[in-house]
């Protein structure tokens, strides 16, 4: 079981790597392209990342990004909303 912390650190490496990728979630959620419930279920995905601690170093040496690390468990998520922004 995880708690508050956990879920926000994760939601906040979540939007960092989103910005990174050029996949704006708060637009896509705005926009119909994003339930509130796929968001939670993303952070939830991102929670039970074992690579999650290489993140914050992957983003800190990739400024922007075509994709995610192939290790990112909302991967092709991230990928969906980059190419298809409104």
């Amino acid at each position: 079981m995880f708690g508050v912390k956990t879920v926000a650190h994760h939601a906040g490496l979540m939007e960092q790597m989103a910005d990174t990728v050029g996949a704006d979630l708060g637009d896509a959620i705005a926009d119909h392209r994003l339930s509130a419930a796929d968001y939670r279920t993303a952070v939830i995905r991102c929670t039970t990342c074992e690579a999650a601690g290489e993140c914050p170093s992957w983003m800190e040496s990739h400024a922007q990004a075509e994709e995610a690390p192939a290790y990112c468990r909302i991967h092709d998520l991230l990928e969906r909303l980059s190419q298809t922004k409104a």
